[in-house]
C-alpha cells in the first residue's frame, strides 16, 4: 500500500491542535468558574495541557500511518483505521462521479482529498485524504478516462 503524502500529517496535527486549543480554553473557563472547588487550579489545566499535547503529537502520527491506498487497472484499494481496520475496494465501473476537496489547511500543506461517489446508497462515497494535489488530479483524470472507456 502507498502511504499518504507527508503534508497530511501536518494537516492532522493542525486539526487536532485546533480542537485541543478549544478544549484547553474550556478547561480554563471551568477552572476559573467552578472546577477550582473540586481540584486545585494548576492541576486541572496542567493535566489538560499534558494530555492535549500528547494528543497533538502522538495521535496524528498513528492515524497517518494507518492509511494506505493502491490503484490497480480496475479498482482503488483504500485502507485505514487504528482500532478497526477498514479495507475498501472501489471498482471503477461503479463510480458515478469524482470530487477533489481541498480546504484551507489542506491547501497550505499541498494535499487534497479524492472522493469517489459510487452507485448505491450505503457507503456510496469513498474518501481518500492526504494525496499530493497533483497526484489527486492525476488519479482523478486516470479514473475518469477508465470510466469513459468502459462507457464506450
Amino acid at each position: 500500500m502507498t502511504p499518504l503524502h507527508k503534508g497530511q500529517l501536518s494537516v492532522l496535527r493542525v486539526r487536532v491542535g485546533l480542537n485541543a486549543l478549544a478544549l484547553f480554553v474550556a478547561v480554563l473557563v471551568a477552572e476559573q468558574s467552578w472546577l477550582h472547588l473540586f481540584v486545585p487550579p494548576p492541576l486541572a489545566s496542567g493535566s489538560a495541557a499534558v494530555l492535549l499535547a500528547l494528543a497533538v503529537f502522538v495521535l496524528p502520527r498513528r492515524r497517518y500511518r494507518s492509511w494506505g491506498y493502491r490503484m490497480d487497472e480496475e479498482e482503488l484499494h483504500v485502507q485505514h483505521g487504528l482500532w478497526t481496520r477498514t479495507r475498501t475496494i472501489v471498482p471503477f465501473g461503479r463510480v458515478q462521479h469524482i470530487d477533489l476537496a481541498q480546504g484551507p489547511i489542506e491547501r497550505k500543506f499541498g494535499v487534497a482529498t479524492l472522493i469517489l461517489h459510487t452507485a448505491g446508497t450505503r457507503n456510496s462515497a469513498v474518501a481518500l485524504p492526504g494525496l499530493e494535489h497533483e497526484e489527486a488530479v492525476r488519479m482523478r483524470d486516470s479514473i475518469r478516462a477508465k470510466i469513459r472507456q468502459d462507457l464506450a
